[in-house]
């Protein structure tokens, strides 16, 4: 009895395409035609089955076992109808190995590539996870790595972060994030040369997903603008990677060695007139005019937030203008002090030393227009 002709042909094709060796799949057969001789009337407890691989022929030993599990006595036993049966079992045996074999190749593919960016088309969405299609595998991306408010819907082409691959039973699962800050980080990577080939260098980054990000960067040449760099002309290369976060600001500042310096790039766009440091509380005291006090602080503390996260500061925000008197005050507004307070540092941050740069091209939306306040910033 032998193995149909195009059964073997199919084999060497797997192994040829997929690497995996004819010899596994063919012990892998044997094991499984062992079982389907188990099963047939009159078989022996014991069998085994040779199978040769240059002409596919087919044969069932029946075994004989003393009490310790020795062999004592073995005879051919091939079925007369086991032609039928291998034929089947070698096709199921076979699409198993492709399974495993594409499963294995993926996990082979994308293992070790947590932190590179990947392309999908948006296949499932629901309020728990989001599949994307990568063309040669599938990524899982949880509700907590989406950009909030963020709207995707099937066919969608986005761009995704690799936080993970694991490789479970059922195949390999790869999780992607776009809330993750270093989203950002590879996304400007794409449009600036200067990054890749470390002429500039991003310090740090702060960001609130969906709302803004603030990045410093660092040039290690005089002769190169880091900020102009991933700004680029009127704005075309940072302008890419806002359209891929949907409208998501991205403000690029350049890293200051000094921490006043450093905090105060890192409140643009508001013009800042004095920072005192205190180094054992790591406080900031911020001075501005009474005009850039709303800007600096931001739509909802945002702008005051991401700056503190991004020094690693506390940072108190306060008016050059006195405060007025309560009972002059009509409409209630405190315009002595505006306190804001930011963690020390934040988990997705690289340093405590990070620098914030500005979209020069147009101002934040909605921050010049409020009011002077007391604001908390808090993560």
């Amino acid at each position: 009895m032998r193995i149909d002709a195009q059964v073997m042909e199919a084999l060497e094709m797997l192994e040829r395409e997929r690497g995996v060796p004819v010899d596994t799949i063919l012990d892998a057969l044997a094991n499984a035609l062992v079982s389907a001789y188990k099963r047939s009337p009159g078989a022996a407890e014991e069998a085994r089955v040779t199978i040769d691989p240059d002409s596919g022929e087919i044969i069932v030993y029946a075994q004989e076992l003393d009490e310790e599990g020795n062999v004592v006595r073995e005879w051919e036993d091939t079925p007369s109808d086991f032609g039928r049966i291998a034929a089947q079992t070698a096709k199921q045996v076979i699409a198993q190995r492709l399974r495993e074999a594409k499963r294995d190749q993926v996990y082979d593919l994308y293992e070790g590539r947590e932190g590179d960016l990947v392309t999908g088309i948006v296949q499932q969405v629901d309020g728990r996870y989001t599949i994307l299609d990568l063309g040669d595998a599938e990524a899982l991306m949880p509700g907590s790595e989406r950009i909030p408010y963020e709207r995707l819907e099937r066919g969608n082409r986005v761009k995704a972060l690799i936080l993970e691959v694991r490789n479970e039973a059922k195949g390999p699962q790869i999780i992607v994030s776009r809330s993750h800050p270093d989203l950002v980080r590879r996304l400007l990577e794409l449009e600036v040369p200067e990054l890749v080939d470390g002429t500039v260098e991003i310090v740090g980054i702060a960001r609130e997903p969906g709302h803004r990000t603030k990045i410093a960067v660092v040039s290690h040449d005089p002769n190169v603008d880091p900020k102009g760099a991933c700004v680029g002309a009127r704005g075309s290369r940072v302008r890419q990677v806002v359209n891929e976060l949907r409208g998501e600001k991205v403000d690029v500042v350049q890293w200051r060695e000094d921490p006043a310096q450093f905090i105060a790039e890192a409140l643009g766009p508001a013009k800042v007139k004095e920072v005192r440091i205190d180094e054992e509380t790591k406080t900031a005291e911020v001075i501005v005019s009474e005009h850039q006090l709303s800007l600096a602080i931001g739509k909802e503390g945002q702008n005051a937030r991401l700056a503190a996260r991004l020094s690693g500061y506390k940072i108190d925000i306060r008016s050059d203008t006195p405060p007025a008197a309560p009972e002059e005050d009509a409409a209630g507004d405190v315009e002595s002090a505006t306190v804001v307070e930011g963690e020390t540092a934040d988990q997705n941050a690289e340093s405590t030393t990070e620098a914030v740069a500005a979209d020069t091209e147009e101002p934040p939306v909605g921050e010049a227009e409020e009011t002077p306040q007391a604001v908390t910033a808090e993560e």
